[in-house]
């Protein structure tokens, strides 16, 4: 697989997604979770959702229960909580796994893509974030202490490219 374009994952309503259909827009793919100090963020993903969707800007979001069980709910669960207390519109996938040999194969390539500090490939915890190119390639990696909202130079970046 060379770009994100070559993966397909599952929607949170548990259809089959070609993640192909993104192709041409820039993309922030991160894994998110409920329960967590960083949940919080997902107003700030939101904003940036709200801010460039008409400019060919997606925000993808990915539960992932492997960091402290913070994510333990149903991916209906999930959803509803994520529309509820945050306003989420933009696309939530089925929830996956992000490290190990159950990461799902999009987690493993961009965590080869964009290694994180020092080189390592594992992503260390939730809210870890990707953006990724108009052509599926990864142009960097953001933690899960980057705020959504300090992302913006490189997303505007990304759109005028």
């Amino acid at each position: 697989m060379s770009t994100l374009h070559d993966f397909s994952a599952q929607d949170i309503q548990g259809h089959e997604q070609a993640l192909s259909t993104y192709q041409g827009q820039v993309l922030l793919v991160v894994n998110t979770a409920s329960a967590c100090g960083f949940t919080p963020q997902f107003s700030g993903l939101q904003k940036l959702q709200d801010q460039w969707a008409g400019r060919g800007f997606t925000v993808l979001g990915f539960p992932c229960n492997q960091f402290g069980s913070q994510d333990p709910g149903s991916d209906g669960e999930i959803l509803g909580f994520c529309q509820k207390n945050y306003g989420v519109t933009f696309p939530m996938m089925s929830k996956v796994e992000v490290n190990g040999t159950k990461a799902h194969p999009l987690f493993k390539w961009l965590t080869q893509a964009a290694p994180g500090v020092l080189g390592t490939q594992a992503i260390k915890w939730n809210f870890t974030k990707f953006l990724v190119g108009r052509n599926g390639e990864v142009i960097k990696r953001y933690g899960s202490m980057d705020k959504p909202e300090a992302l913006a130079k490189d997303i505007e970046a990304a759109l005028a490219a």
